[in-house]
C-alpha cells in the first residue's frame, strides 16, 4: 500500500502546492475589503475601486483555475491508485478468499480511494495554512488573533471527542455492513433454490434483521457525529460573530480601521474552515484509515517474489508427504498426515464415506488449497517451487460444483485465455479439441450459438450435466499431464457416463496421470489403484482389485477389464 501511494506522490505534492497558492489567494478578498473601506469609501476613489476590482477578479479566476487543476490532479491520483492496486487486490481476493476482508476488498478500496481524492484530503491540505491565517489575524490586532487561537483550540478538541465517540461505532457498522453484503451476494447466487424451497420471505426477513443491526450501528455513529458537528458549527459561527463584535469594539477605540472589522470576521472564518471541514469528513477519513489497514492485511501475503526457475513440464509423478489440512477453526484436521505415491500414467480412484476429506485432498493436490503441513511433489519438485499460474497449466482440475463463469462456453473451456492476449485461432482450436476429446463437442454444438453460447453469473444457462461436461473439457484444455476430477459423473446421464469412461480410457492411453473422486462404479474399469480415505486419513491404498477385495461385497469384486468395458 505504501509503495502504491508513493507512485502518486507527485500528484499529491502538486495538489498540496496548488493548495498553498489557493490559500494565499483566499487572502485577496480580505485585502480587497480592507482597501475598499479604508481607501475607496473615505476618498470616493472610483478609479481605485475599478483597479482593485480587476485585481480581485483576476485573483479569484486564478484561484478557481488552480482549484480545478488541484481537483484534476487528485482524480489522476485516483486513476493511478486504481491501476496499481486494483489488479493486486483482485488477485489477492482470489488467492486468499478465507480472509473476511476478501469479499468486500474492492468496496474498501473504493472507500479509501474516494477519501484520498475527495474533500477529506483537501481539508488535510488546507489545514497547514491555519497558522498563516492566525498570523494575519494577529497582524490585524492581537485580540483578533487570540479569538482565532481560541477557535483553533476548541474545534480540534471537539474533533478528538468526535473520533473517540464514533470510532468503535463506525468499526462495528462497517463490519456488520460487510457481512450483510456478503450474505446478500450468497443469496443471489442461490436465488433459484430459495424460490423453489419457499424460503424467499424467510431470507428477506433474515436480511432485514442484519440490515437493521447495520442501520442501528450506522445511525448511532451518525447521531454521535452529528452532535459534534452541530457543536462545531455553533463554535465557528459564534466566533465569527464575536470577532465582528470585537472588531467593532476595537474600531470604536481607534485601535483598528473600519475595514478591519469585516476582515477580522472573514479571517476567522477562513482560519476555522479547514478544521470544520476535517470534522465534517472525519467519518470518511476514519473509514479510509480502516480500509487502508484491512487492505494491508489482505496484500501483506502477496508481495511480489522473484520469479522461480521454470521447471520442465511434469510427467505425472505425484508424491504426498504427510499432507495435513486443518479445519476452519484450526482445532482439528480435515486431512491428517496423508502420504502416498502415484506413478506417471496411473489412474487412481479416491473413495470413502462423506466427510472423509476426498474433495479436500483433490483441491490440495490441484493447488486450490495449500496444505498446512506436509509437502506435495510433482516429479520430485515441491509444488511451492513452482509459479502457481505456470503449474496450473499442467494440471487439469474439475471441481465438484463445475464452477463455470459468466461468459461464452468457449471462454470457459479456454480458462479465459483470450483475456491474456493469446492467439484467438490457437485458443479456438484447443477449445474444440478439448471438447471433442471428452465427447462434449456434439452437446456444445446443439446449444444456442454453440461454443459462443453465453453463460450467466454462476454458469447458469446450461443443465448440471452439461455444465459438468463443459467443465471436464476445461480441465483437459491445453493437454495437461495431470488430471484431478472431483465427482466428474455426479450429474451425468448414461450417455454422459459412457462418454466419460471412454475419455478416461483414451487419456490413460496417452499417459495422463488421473485422480478421480467418485461414488459410482462405472469408472472402475479404467482405474489402476484406489485410495480409501476415512476421517481424513489414508486407510487403504493399493491396486484396484486388492482394495476392492477388502472393501466391496463379493458380487462387486469382479470388474471387467478396461479394454472390454471401454469397447462397450
Amino acid at each position: 500500500m505504501r509503495a502504491a501511494l508513493a507512485l502518486c506522490r507527485r500528484h499529491f505534492v502538486s495538489a498540496a502546492f496548488f493548495s498553498a497558492l489557493i490559500n494565499l489567494l483566499y487572502i485577496v478578498p480580505t485585502l480587497y475589503m480592507l482597501q475598499v473601506y479604508d481607501r475607496v469609501v473615505p476618498t470616493q476613489g472610483v478609479q481605485t475601486l475599478a483597479f482593485l476590482t480587476m485585481v480581485l477578479l483576476f485573483a479569484l479566476a486564478t484561484l478557481s483555475l488552480l482549484d480545478r487543476i488541484r481537483t484534476r490532479l487528485l482524480v489522476r491520483a485516483g486513476v493511478q491508485l486504481d491501476a496499481t492496486l486494483a489488479p493486486l487486490i483482485l488477485d489477492a481476493t482470489l488467492g486468499r478468499p478465507d480472509l473476511p476482508i476478501a469479499r468486500q476488498a474492492l468496496r474498501e478500496f473504493d472507500t479509501m480511494r474516494g477519501t484520498l481524492t475527495g474533500q477529506g484530503v483537501l481539508a488535510l491540505f488546507d489545514a497547514p495554512w491555519v497558522p498563516i491565517y492566525i498570523l494575519v489575524c494577529f497582524l490585524v490586532h492581537p485580540w483578533i488573533g487570540m479569538v482565532a487561537i481560541l477557535g483553533c483550540a476548541i474545534l480540534p478538541l471537539i474533533a478528538w471527542a468526535n473520533e473517540r465517540a464514533t470510532r468503535s461505532r463506525l468499526d462495528r457498522a462497517q463490519l456488520i455492513a460487510g457481512t450483510s453484503y456478503a450474505n446478500q451476494d450468497a443469496l443471489l447466487a442461490s436465488s433459484d433454490s430459495i424460490r423453489a424451497l419457499g424460503m424467499r420471505r424467510a431470507m428477506v426477513a433474515r436480511q432485514l434483521r442484519q440490515r437493521e443491526a447495520m442501520l442501528a450501528a450506522q445511525t448511532e455513529a451518525s447521531f454521535a457525529a452529528g452532535s459534534y458537528l452541530t457543536a462545531t458549527k455553533f463554535t465557528r459561527l459564534a466566533l465569527q460573530s464575536l470577532a465582528l463584535g470585537l472588531g467593532a469594539l476595537l474600531a470604536v477605540d481607534n485601535l483598528i480601521s473600519g475595514g478591519a472589522i469585516f476582515a477580522a470576521s472573514f479571517l476567522i472564518a477562513r482560519a476555522l474552515a479547514p478544521i470544520e471541514q476535517l470534522i465534517g469528513t472525519w467519518k470518511t477519513i476514519v473509514q479510509a484509515q480502516q480500509s487502508y489497514q484491512n487492505l494491508n492485511t489482505l496484500l501483506e501475503g502477496t508481495i511480489a517474489q522473484p520469479e522461480p526457475t521454470r521447471l520442465p513440464p511434469p510427467q505425472g509423478a505425484i508424491v504426498l508427504e504427510g499432507v495435513t489440512v486443518l479445519n476452519e477453526a484450526r482445532d482439528g484436521a480435515i486431512l491428517n498426515a496423508v502420504s502416498l505415491r502415484i506413478e506417471p500414467g496411473e489412474v487412481v480412484a479416491i473413495v470413502g464415506p462423506s466427510g472423509a476429506g476426498k474433495s479436500t485432498l483433490a483441491r490440495t493436490i490441484a493447488g486450490a488449497l495449500p496444505p498446512d503441513r506436509g509437502t506435495i511433489r510433482l516429479d520430485g519438485a515441491d509444488t511451492r517451487d513452482w509459479d502457481p499460474e505456470q503449474l496450473a497449466r499442467h494440471i487439469g482440475y474439475l471441481p465438484q460444483d463445475s464452477a463455470l463463469f459468466a461468459g461464452s462456453v468457449a471462454e470457459n473451456i479456454a480458462r479465459f485465455a483470450g483475456e491474456l492476449g493469446e492467439d484467438r485461432a490457437t485458443v479456438d482450436a484447443a477449445v474444440v479439441a478439448a471438447a471433442g476429446k471428452v465427447g462434449a463437442d456434439p452437446l456444445i454444438r446443439r446449444l444456442p450459438n454453440g461454443y459462443d453460447h453465453q453463460l450467466k453469473l454462476g454458469g447458469r444457462g446450461v443443465s448440471a450435466g452439461q455444465a459438468q461436461r463443459i467443465a471436464l473439457a476445461r480441465a483437459i484444455y491445453g493437454d495437461p499431464r495431470i488430471l484431478i476430477l472431483d465427482e466428474p459423473n455426479a450429474h451425468l446421464d448414461s450417455e454422459g457416463d459412457a462418454a466419460l469412461v471412454a475419455a478416461l480410457a483414451a487419456l490413460k492411453a496417452e499417459g495422463h496421470t488421473i485422480l478421480v473422486v467418485s461414488h459410482k462404479l462405472g469408472i472402475l474399469p479404467v482405474v489402476d489403484k484406489m485410495l480409501v480415505l476415512r476421517d481424513g486419513r489414508a486407510e487403504i491404498y493399493g491396486p484396484r482389485d486388492e482394495v476392492m477385495a477388502k472393501i466391496a461385497p463379493p458380487n462387486l469384486r469382479q470388474v471387467a477389464p478396461p479394454a472390454a468395458k471401454a469397447n462397450g
